[in-house]
């Protein structure tokens, strides 16, 4: 995406609880003379800023034009994840535009290079077996926020239909009770005008 300096854009990504987050990107700067965006930009660094869903911050921290940066959810729920360039100029001439490339992976773990790089085939085998272990324990946690997302939905939409119902049985009966009182009403005209 695309962003000015010292201007802060911000994702939101939903996290289940005890899932760790890992955040790679890189920050490309236009350049006027030639109108292209450079491969990188020195100088240049980002303030990342981890937000939980209850407003504590998780992750405070500056890095540099490319970095990567990690952090574990302790809570279920939407994880506001932002970015700022720590440039220093002032505001009124920061008008050069940024590209920042950012993948975030939700649910990964650290691999040990060093066993990965083992030339025993079993090693191999055991760390991609503990890998998938590992993903399977990752997607049956997504599953059980989900669902828990689902029953919290459900109940809310129970609650509103009763809600509802409830409404509609308020205005028949106020509805009844104003046209019970106008009949009244209009007899007790007629017989007071003796038309009746």
């Amino acid at each position: 995406f695309h962003s000015g300096e010292r201007e802060e854009k911000c994702i939101i990504e939903d996290i289940p609880s005890d899932t760790l987050v890992i955040g790679n990107y890189k920050v490309q700067r236009w350049d006027m003379h030639r109108q292209e965006f450079l491969e990188s930009a020195p100088g240049l660094g980002m303030f990342v800023t981890v937000t939980a869903p209850n407003g504590e911050v998780l992750l405070s921290k500056l890095y540099g034009p490319q970095g990567t940066f990690s952090f574990t959810s302790y809570l279920s729920g939407e994880h506001a994840i932002c970015l700022q360039s720590n440039s220093t100029r002032f505001v009124a001439f920061a008008g050069s535009k940024l590209r920042i490339h950012l993948d975030i992976r939700v649910g990964e773990h650290f691999l040990d290079e060093s066993v990965v790089q083992a030339k025993d085939k079993v090693n191999e085998v055991n760390v991609e077996l503990e890998h998938l272990i590992e993903q399977i324990h990752h997607i049956s946690k997504e599953q059980n926020y989900e669902r828990e997302r689902e029953e919290k939905f459900r109940k809310t939409s129970e609650e509103t239909n009763s809600n509802i119902l409830w409404w509609a049985v308020v205005q028949t009966l106020i509805l009844i009770s104003v046209g019970i009182w106008q009949i009244k009403s209009l007899r007790d005209f007629f017989i007071s005008k003796k038309l009746v």
